[in-house]
């Protein structure tokens, strides 16, 4: 036995050699004596925590809101939005364009204002869809309906035409196109969508849909899709009064969520939802108010992961049927990041206050707020956003790319 342990021991000897001591001893630590790889790398910082740890409530509140613009200038309201309000954007609307040059000056000066009283650049958003929802200044060319692009069937030459539309954006310093439309247009009596649809069926809405999405956001501006979950089967406007529909989870999903699911697959930064009413999905709100259609629809279902942004709160679907700053909490509450309020600088101010004492007296949490701040600043990041002014803009080359791209 004594000649056996010998002979082991003699073998362990030459296995291990000449190897230092210390370096036989590490090669036996315990667990708790190995390095944790965890302890040694330093935790990366996130940018965008540290700037929402800096944020006050009333600056975090602002950015939940793009508000609207009373006329062709900046004035006092606009003032007021930004330097004490802190809104996170406007949305710029035929009432505010009379022709190129005043348009730039326009754009030019909320940003110069926002930029003296925040780091955080502005949404500077439009409707500019092409065809009857035109929100260029007159000199600019008009371009042929969604419905006229869907009848050429051609997701290359949509693509350019979003290029198109995000190039006449960025010329006026604008960021962020509530467009393309990804409704699907199965009722003949809808009085609001119609031609500003690429068609009929799922697949060509999201073949079309998405590439002229991806062709704007090319030229580093936001594509905001619009209006889930779809507001193609209404027949009512929503301007003016609250659409009911009355399909089910099982057709939403496999008609009306189909553009959206494409877009969301090719990662669309923004997503709008519609002032509807689905009963079978939710009898008590609109899916703009709807916990169940913005956060387990939207957010679970479907992964989307952007910021989620209401259609306009002065419409008619809201304003006759509900209380605005209410419903603001409740979108809020329900998931939306961002709150449109286009029109009337009193009801911009009374979504800003609601939202401001929701926020205070814990009707909000302030968890939610954070997460919805921390969404809006990671996209205008990503979309390298800057309170930047445009120094002038070239009418005639922006309509020289219209006659190219359409006299094929």
């Amino acid at each position: 036995m004594f000649v056996k342990r010998v002979i082991c021991l003699l073998a362990v000897l030459m296995l291990v050699g000449c190897q230092p001591l210390q370096q036989i001893n590490n090669q036996v630590q315990t667990p708790a004596q190995q390095a944790d790889p965890a302890k040694e790398k330093p935790t990366e910082k996130d940018p965008i925590k540290e700037q929402l740890s800096k944020m006050t409530l009333e600056e975090k509140i602002g950015q939940l809101v793009i508000a609207g613009v009373d006329g062709y200038t900046k004035d006092n309201h606009t003032l007021e939005l930004t330097s004490k309000y802190h809104v996170g954007g406007f949305i710029i609307l035929g009432q505010n364009v009379e022709n190129a040059s005043q348009l730039l000056a326009l754009t030019n000066s909320l940003k110069a204002d926002n930029k003296k009283v925040s780091t955080i650049p502005l949404f500077l958003g439009i409707d500019q869809e092409g065809g009857k929802i035109n929100r260029m200044p007159n000199q600019i060319l008009g371009t042929p309906t969604n419905k006229d692009i869907g009848k050429i069937n051609n997701p290359g030459f949509s693509e350019q035409v979003g290029e198109l539309l995000g190039g006449e954006l960025k010329s006026f310093g604008m960021n962020l196109n509530f467009a393309p439309v990804l409704d699907i247009n199965s009722n003949s009596k809808n009085p609001v969508i119609g031609d500003r649809s690429f068609g009929n069926t799922p697949q060509l809405v999201s073949d079309l849909g998405v590439a002229t999405m991806k062709g704007i956001q090319s030229e580093k501006v936001i594509s905001a899709v619009k209006h889930f979950p779809g507001h193609g089967d209404t027949s009512v406007d929503s301007h003016v009064g609250l659409p009911v529909v009355n399909n089910g989870l099982e057709r939403i999903e496999q008609f009306e969520l189909i553009p959206f699911k494409a877009a969301i697959k090719q990662n669309v930064g923004m997503v709008m939802v519609a002032h509807i009413l689905l009963p079978k999905l939710d009898n008590s709100y609109p899916a703009s108010m709807s916990k169940y259609i913005i956060t387990d629809l939207l957010r679970k279902q479907l992964d989307f992961n952007g910021v989620v942004i209401t259609d306009d709160l002065t419409m008619g679907a809201i304003t006759k049927n509900y209380d605005i700053g209410q419903a603001a909490v409740r979108s809020v509450n329900a998931g939306a990041d961002i709150l449109l309020v286009c029109h009337d600088f009193d009801k911009e101010t009374l979504v800003l206050n609601a939202l401001t004492v929701a926020a205070k007296n814990g009707s909000i949490d302030q968890n939610t707020i954070d997460e919805s701040v921390y969404r809006i600043l990671q996209l205008k990041q990503k979309y390298e956003l800057a309170d930047n002014t445009v120094p002038t803009v070239n009418v005639q080359n922006i309509n020289d790319s219209i006659k190219r791209l359409f006299k094929k």
